[in-house]
């Protein structure tokens, strides 16, 4: 094995564990308290936007070339789930879809 897959083989690591990670923190906190109350469909969303943004996350990194334009569609995606993540617990836009 060469040194480029073993630190493919860690990024793909990252993509899996980071989210679940996050994931487990409203699972652990519903153990706790009243205030965190998650349903089924709720951790499947948020599972589905956050593996989704790790996995697009990974192909900007594997095709774009350029430090500048890697930074920049990264932030575009982490500011694309804010705002979804947002939308979706508080509705700040006040779409069909909202949280509220």
């Amino acid at each position: 094995m060469n040194a480029n897959t073993n630190k493919n083989n860690r990024r793909l690591w990252l993509i899996i564990a980071i989210p679940t990670v996050i994931l487990l923190l409203p699972l652990l906190a519903m153990l706790f308290t009243d205030e965190v109350n998650w349903t089924v469909f709720d951790f499947i969303v948020a599972g589905l936007l956050l593996f989704g943004v790790s996995f697009l996350s990974e192909l900007v990194l594997r095709h774009i070339k350029n430090r500048k334009h890697r930074i920049i569609a990264i932030a575009i995606l982490l500011l694309i789930l804010l705002l979804i993540w947002l939308e979706l617990a508080v509705g700040i836009f006040g779409s069909p879809f909202a949280g509220v």
